[in-house]
């Protein structure tokens, strides 16, 4: 008789601890059971009250070395697990990009590889990338900074005569390249998207970079017609093997309004745009990516094309959305990492339920959808499934963390009532 050979236990461990990351860990302990932990400057917001996952408080997880060993210190605690990573930042997904063959080999890492972090995490080499595999992306203009030698960008000055040249209109968007660079970029107005509402505001902010010396390309794009409903957001995998085995999408109801969180989305009604996803797909093929990715893309409002703004190295932080259609992300990653926790082989999934995803109150939610279908759509999924909120866990919810939870909704019409009252046609 063979002796069955014992399963491992599974930590899944989050850098960062952002609602992303509570929403990845609660669905791992619902699909498998798996334990948790955060590694985290803090308890943040999302943790607080919270007994879904164990804190493990470090300040300085922002220096590398510091986070390469306290992840050997976890990965000592913790001799008889696999270990599974997980964050929604790419400063962190670099680093361990950097550092991969240090840490332990029991770290199953579901990001891409340095060289392909930085062709797809660099706005300007994604839409060069794009334009390989005939995707469309915006008029943009790379703006280098002292010292920046990547050949495609231009001095502020030469940057603002391309946009009188092009005869392209006010609002123009202004955003980083690079995000890890944009995360340790302080200075005044800074925002996680620019809206440039005139050619002096634009000055102003190229100004500010240029004596940061800022090391890497900042863009300036040209505005894609429609509110923010007509932002999309698509989720992928691509395996270890080479196949795209998850592709999901969903249309931006509403999207985030505070200086430090413009244009993430708040709510989201699940869809496939078969369109969108096969561009994703063959983007991810083309480029030999590996792991978790989270495309933005817009439909204009004026011509109903689809135009892609970027690939974020990771999952997102509106990974539940995923999840709440009927793909449970990470079983799509212990498919290709953990095999030994699932039956089968990996199917290339697709989810098709019309869901809400949504972290904002319904009420108010509705105040900002103008279109009468879509609120009746938005209505009709709420009817069928309820509303897919991360933090709205029953296996984590004692009196304290209902309460907190409800607190933190109420907050956000406050946020909403300061900097976006009411819904606009360009969604600023």
């Amino acid at each position: 008789m063979t002796e069955e050979v014992a399963v491992k236990q599974v930590l899944v461990v989050g850098l960062g601890g952002d609602i992303g990351t509570y929403a990845f860990q609660r669905a791992a302990q619902e699909r498998f059971g798996w334990s948790s932990a955060v590694l985290s400057p803090r308890v943040t917001t999302f943790g607080r009250y919270s007994r879904l996952a164990e804190w493990i408080i470090e300040p300085d997880v922002f220096t590398p070395e510091v986070l390469l060993s306290r992840l050997d210190q976890i990965a000592a605690d913790h001799p008889d697990h696999e270990l599974l990573l997980f964050t929604n930042l790419d400063w962190h997904v670099r680093v361990i990009a950097q550092h991969r063959d240090r840490i332990d080999s029991r770290w199953h890492l579901p990001f891409c590889d340095l060289e392909t972090f930085d062709r797809v995490s660099s706005k300007v080499a994604f839409a060069a990338a794009c334009d390989e595999v005939a995707i469309r992306t915006p008029f943009t203009v790379a703006v280098g900074f002292g010292g920046n030698d990547a050949g495609v960008a231009v001095s502020s000055q030469q940057a603002v005569e391309r946009v009188r040249e092009a005869g392209i209109e006010y609002p123009l968007i202004g955003k980083p390249s690079n995000s890890a660079d944009w995360f340790k970029a302080a200075f005044p107005g800074k925002q996680k998207i620019h809206h440039f509402t005139s050619e002096a505001e634009l000055v102003e902010v190229l100004g500010h970079l240029e004596g940061l010396g800022y090391p890497s390309e900042f863009l300036i794009q040209e505005f894609v017609p429609g509110d923010e409903t007509h932002m999309r957001s698509l989720t992928a995998y691509r395996d270890s093997a080479g196949q795209v085995t998850l592709l999901a999408g969903g249309r931006v109801l509403l999207e985030e309004h505070t200086p430090g969180t413009l244009g993430i989305p708040a709510a989201i009604l699940t869809e496939v745009d078969r369109e969108a996803l096969d561009a994703a797909a063959r983007f991810l093929d083309h480029t030999g990516y590996f792991g978790f990715a989270n495309f933005d893309y817009k439909v204009s409002s004026r011509t109903g094309e689809r135009i892609f703004f970027e690939a974020n190295p990771r999952i997102g932080r509106n990974n539940f959305y995923v999840t709440a259609a009927g793909v449970n992300v990470v079983e799509v990653v212990a498919r290709d990492l953990l095999p030994d926790h699932v039956d089968g082989p990996t199917p290339a999934v697709t989810p098709d339920r019309e869901v809400l995803y949504s972290v904002v109150p319904y009420r108010m939610l509705l105040r900002y959808l103008l279109d009468p279908s879509l609120r009746a759509r938005v209505a009709a999924a709420r009817k069928r499934h309820g509303i897919a909120h991360p933090l709205r866990y029953r296996a984590d919810a004692g009196v304290k963390r209902r309460a907190y939870v409800t607190a933190l909704g109420a907050r956000l019409v406050m946020k909403y009532r300061e900097h976006y009252p009411r819904p606009t046609e360009s969604g600023f």
